[in-house]
């Protein structure tokens, strides 16, 4: 049971960037002897890859339409990273009948923060200047390794904030939907708009 909060930060960070979570457990445990993390996750193959595509996810998280393409391409890679770490977290606790339990807690939580954050991503891609995508990724990054850091010694406050955050994530994507509908019907109108007055040109000239 005490490693339930630390399982589900992780689990919602993983869902924003599981690259990160790795990364950070494997350096607190590593260099800090944060007794919670698992050995695996200190090795150094490990953290060395963690490391390269945090740094690819960072980049291509900045740029519109990429970060989306990124979000398509993570929709199951999140969720399942979000379930080995939940997984290796319960079994270094020892606890091995519930290893299986944590596994899809952590694959769930990921999941539905993977969906949440691909869709405010979708909402912020409709606005026509690039500075949006660069704000809300920074905030992302933050909270993600603020958490992440926070549920490692304090494990309880760090789930009720990101228990918290994800709960607005889920409100946020619903005013997000109907924008992003919204936008795409305008763009229908107007491309409408466009092809009708151009027909009638053609139909002119070819009388």
């Amino acid at each position: 049971m005490s490693v339930i909060p630390l399982i589900f930060t992780s689990s919602w960070a993983s869902g924003i960037n599981a690259y990160a979570v790795v990364l950070l457990l494997g350096l607190f445990g590593r260099f800090d002897g944060v007794s919670s993390v698992p050995p695996g996750l200190e090795r150094t193959d490990v953290l060395v890859i963690s490391a390269v595509l945090c740094l690819c996810e960072v980049v291509a998280d900045k740029i519109p339409y990429v970060d989306s393409a990124w979000d398509a391409v993570h929709t199951v890679i999140r969720p399942v990273a979000g379930a080995v770490v939940a997984a290796l977290l319960a079994g270094h606790a020892h606890d091995s009948l519930a290893t299986l339990a944590a596994a899809a807690m952590g694959g769930t939580t990921a999941l539905v923060s993977h969906l949440v954050k691909s869709g405010i991503r979708m909402g912020v891609n409709t606005s026509p200047e690039p500075f949006s995508n660069i704000l809300v990724s920074l905030f992302e990054e933050f909270s993600v390794a603020s958490l992440v850091i926070l549920a490692l010694f304090h494990p309880v406050p760090a789930a009720i904030i990101a228990g918290v955050l994800l709960l607005t994530g889920v409100l946020v994507v619903g005013f997000t939907l109907s924008r992003i509908r919204r936008y795409w019907i305008r763009r229908r109108e107007r491309r409408q708009g466009r092809v009708l007055p151009r027909q009638g040109v053609d139909a002119r000239s070819g009388g």
